[in-house]
């Protein structure tokens, strides 16, 4: 199987010359890397050439590496019934660039690409209608990004009053705890350096007779 995927790999980069940065087989999957700019153009040669004839479109997505200069890899997914094989393929974006839309190459790359650009802020210049998909309107942010706050900006909640959804900016029920990793929840009878509640918690079994045979 991986001599299959290398040979493909080979074959492609070879056909697309500078387009193809790099190709690897790793786990039994290919993954050709590309420049974003070249990006219709790859993914015409994988849908029309009678090698590849891949010809559906799986996903689109994207991965955040926020200290790299090139923040995003852009990735696509594709799949070929005709030599049943699959290939990943990734283009490295920068936070404020964007990559040409696939619609008119593949029409199923449309709610994809809203996705990616929903969860990631990733601008796909050609899309009909380059909007969120998933979050509310007026959310704010993109909350696949590694910087995106765990807990959000605002709250959505039924406010019965007013009789209807409302936003309010995230409040915390109770401070965040600070744990040891060292025991249980609630301590326990026996103390561990530097475990003070377990030793608070062992003076309170001791007094009740707990931990006494």
């Amino acid at each position: 199987m991986d001599d299959i995927l290398d040979r493909l790999g080979q074959t492609i980069k070879t056909s697309l010359g500078a387009s193809v940065t790099s190709y690897a087989v790793s786990r039994g999957e290919l993954t050709v890397t590309v420049e974003a700019k070249d990006i219709v153009k790859v993914a015409k040669f994988l849908r029309d050439d009678p090698g590849c004839l891949f010809i559906n479109i799986i996903d689109i997505t994207a991965i955040d590496w926020p200290g790299r200069d090139k923040r995003f890899d852009v990735v696509y997914h594709f799949l070929s019934p005709r030599i049943n094989q699959r290939v990943r393929v990734k283009a490295a974006l920068g936070e404020n660039e964007t990559i040409a839309s696939l619609i008119d190459v593949y029409r199923g790359a449309d709610w994809f690409e809203r996705e990616a650009y929903d969860l990631y802020g990733v601008l796909f210049t050609g899309h009909p209608d380059m909007r969120r998909i998933l979050t509310d309107y007026g959310f704010e942010g993109h909350p696949l990004r590694k910087d995106f706050p765990l807990t959000g900006f605002v709250e959505v909640r039924y406010d019965d009053e007013q009789k209807r959804v409302v936003y309010d900016k995230v409040r915390l029920a109770q401070e965040f705890r600070t744990f040891d990793f060292l025991s249980p929840w609630e301590g326990t009878n026996y103390g561990l350096p530097g475990d003070e509640k377990a030793g608070q918690n062992a003076v309170k079994g001791e007094a009740k007779g707990e931990g006494k045979s």
